[in-house]
């Protein structure tokens, strides 16, 4: 698909969605290489949370594919022209899938998530806004990635360059926020595709009259072959905090982190690249990140698994979170000072032939 201008060839669908109840219009026009999507929502007997949907759409005509179906919330379609695809959900501005070019899942996502609010969606990407875990006294993990958010209409300029589809969001403050955290506040993210590459670029502006600190990450929920047979290389002789001893301070020891059993650390001022490395798919994950000093690694193995109620039993063997954050010591920002951060999620092929995969090639970029 290049950037070509074409005719106009416009076409309305109309669905009826039975997740919400409404009735969707879909315009659809090929526009500058694009396919333009226009909404135009017909309640029916649409629930609260359905008929605010087209409040946040922003304007009614743009370069993204938006899906909804019976099952799920309606979700941004990024594509792009190698064959990759990521599909990300206006509720939580949450990444829910991302699969390479030959169409195999990267991110794991639980068989028992649970995609109806107000509750969070085991999977995925989730924005972490503006606590991390009970480490303060807001819900889990903060409320960001259980609301409801909207098109970025005025966008700041960033990348990518051409050829990456993207979208970006922005969750404002609300009456409700104010009440339990009494900072006004915008949140951003750019959500970038690219051959091979999946950028999230998240940025907190303090809209409010006094400074006000927060903890932020992106916890990336990784789909892997194998637990047992997944290591992780970049974060050796550095500190952790182990949320399962009361948060005690420890130094990695290991050579690599491997598993056999759950783990809940939060690693401190770790390096910018971290490979994660799954011996039996032969495939490495690099996280590049900047403006997160801090990496969670997070597996709840067997028992914890059966305990949470939007986790399969056995999904635990398949999945491995390696988080993006800034936790241990939070951002503060004075009036109108704005925070940026950067993730970049990226797969390449690793030959695992003598039991480790040389840490210099992937971790300096030399693969």
């Amino acid at each position: 698909m290049d950037g070509s201008s074409s005719s106009s060839n416009s076409k309305p669908i109309t669905f009826h969605n039975h997740y919400n109840n409404i009735n969707t219009s879909i315009k659809h026009e090929k526009l500058g290489g694009f396919i333009c999507v226009q909404l135009e929502w017909r309640k029916g007997k649409a629930n609260p949370f359905a008929s605010r949907i087209s409040a946040r759409m922003g304007p009614r005509q743009m370069p993204l594919n938006i899906v909804d179906d019976a099952n799920r919330l309606p979700r941004i379609i990024l594509t792009e022209p190698a064959g990759s695809s990521a599909e990300v959900l206006l509720y939580g501005g949450q990444v829910v899938s991302w699969k390479n070019e030959r169409r195999e899942e990267l991110l794991f996502m639980s068989r028992k998530a649970i995609w109806k609010p107000p509750k969070a969606i085991r999977g995925g990407i989730p924005v972490c806004f503006p606590q991390f875990g009970n480490l303060g006294s807001l819900e889990r993990h903060g409320f960001a990635r259980n609301r409801l958010w909207s098109l970025d209409s005025d966008p700041s300029p960033l990348p990518p360059a051409n050829n990456k589809s993207s979208v970006d969001l922005i969750l404002k403050s609300t009456e409700e926020d104010l009440k339990t955290w009494p900072r006004s506040f915008e949140l951003r993210i750019r959500i970038s595709l690219s051959a091979g590459k999946l950028t999230l670029i998240p940025r907190v502006r303090n809209i409010d009259n006094k400074a006000f600190s927060f903890m932020f990450a992106l916890r990336n929920y990784l789909s892997v072959s194998d637990i047992s047979e997944v290591r992780v290389e970049g974060l050796e002789t550095l500190d952790y905090l182990d949320n399962l001893m009361d948060r005690q301070r420890f130094t990695e020891q290991a050579d690599a982190i491997t598993f056999d059993g759950e783990i809940d650390r939060v690693y401190l001022t770790t390096p910018t690249k971290i490979a994660i490395i799954d011996h039996e798919k032969k495939r490495t994950f690099v996280l590049q990140k900047d403006g997160m000093p801090d990496a969670v690694v997070w597996n709840p193995w067997d028992k914890k698994a059966k305990a949470l109620p939007d986790l399969g039993d056995e999904d635990y063997k398949t999945m491995l979170c390696v988080d993006s954050g800034a936790i241990e010591t939070p951002i503060v920002l004075k009036p109108f000072e704005e925070w940026t951060g950067y993730q970049e999620l990226s797969t390449v092929s690793s030959s695992y032939c003598s039991g480790q995969l040389d840490p210099q090639m992937v971790l300096h970029g030399l693969h």
